[in-house]
């Protein structure tokens, strides 16, 4: 397995010292990659619909500093040589994804071809209302929003047609380091795991709770088979947010039995335990035994 940094834009990591500290640490002690979350408003009154959480509210202050994830991946680029950056996940509905397309080729070029591209449909109906974005149209958005990126990625002059988004003829340059940016879908539910299976290189299941995220890369596997694509599906899963729990392993071994590619971390969840002993501790005695 490949280990990474989850919600890196966040809290003290949006300030540049700290952004800087965070990628120097993770990248000489053996990391693969740094991934960053995305909300662009987070409104103070809002149903309580978040998915991974009990109450349906969010598990950290939504008045805490939230990185714009594109810039704060473009100055940790310009600060390690090595890393792999992603986002995950960026609400694509959201978004134009013909400035995405631009901005995150741009992105992969300018890194030599280190960007991973997770996203995902949302769930904050209040964000949407605010940004004019429809909520209800979010799903067909996100179907989308990935083939438009995929189509202006490859040699213009480039067509599409869809509900959604409609272009002729044009060039969208410069492109990806190489051919393309690798897309992850994320989300909690099972319809984010069978439109990974369909249309994903990755996917991102939502939420630290074992048997549920077991369930749902089973359903995108099944999906990917049953849409007759070759290769395979790579898969991104989250280790703990709980400190105390760094020690124990069993939800590793759990993921690698899994055959989960990657396993992320909260760099919240390192930071309590002291962020430069902790990267330390990670790269020698849990990087070794599981990567």
């Amino acid at each position: 397995m490949r280990f990474g940094i989850s919600h890196c834009n966040v809290g003290e990591f949006a300030e540049p010292d700290r952004a800087r500290d965070l990628a120097r640490l993770t990248e000489q002690a053996g990391f693969e990659s740094l991934w960053t979350v995305e909300h662009v408003v987070i409104p103070e009154v809002y149903e309580p619909r978040y998915p991974e959480t009990p109450d349906g509210r969010f598990w950290f202050r939504h008045d805490l500093p939230l990185a714009d994830p594109l810039i704060w991946m473009a100055f940790v680029a310009a600060a390690t040589t090595r890393l792999r950056l992603g986002t995950g996940i960026m609400i694509a509905p959201q978004r134009n994804p013909l400035i995405t397309a631009k901005e995150i080729a741009t992105l992969d070029r300018l890194s030599g071809g280190r960007i991973e591209l997770g996203v995902g449909s949302g769930w904050l109906r209040e964000e949407f209302e605010a940004l004019g974005a429809s909520f209800d149209r979010r799903g067909a958005a996100l179907d989308e929003s990935v083939a438009v990126m995929r189509e202006l990625w490859r040699p213009g002059p480039r067509t599409y047609r869809g509900e959604v988004f409609t272009f002729d003829l044009v060039h969208s340059e410069p492109s990806p380091h190489r051919a393309s940016v690798p897309i992850h879908i994320g989300g909690s539910s099972t319809v984010a795991a069978r439109r990974a299976g369909r249309t994903g290189d990755g996917f991102f299941p939502g939420g630290y709770d074992r048997e549920a995220v077991a369930s749902l890369v089973a359903c995108a596997r099944k999906e990917f088979e049953a849409s007759g694509r070759v290769g395979s599906l790579e898969i991104t899963a989250r280790w703990t947010k709980d400190p105390s729990r760094l020690g124990d392993h069993e939800t590793l071994r759990f993921m690698q039995d899994l055959s989960v590619d990657r396993v992320l971390l909260p760099a919240q969840t390192i930071a309590e335990n002291g962020l430069e002993r902790t990267i330390a501790e990670l790269g020698s005695n849990v990087l070794p035994t599981f990567a």
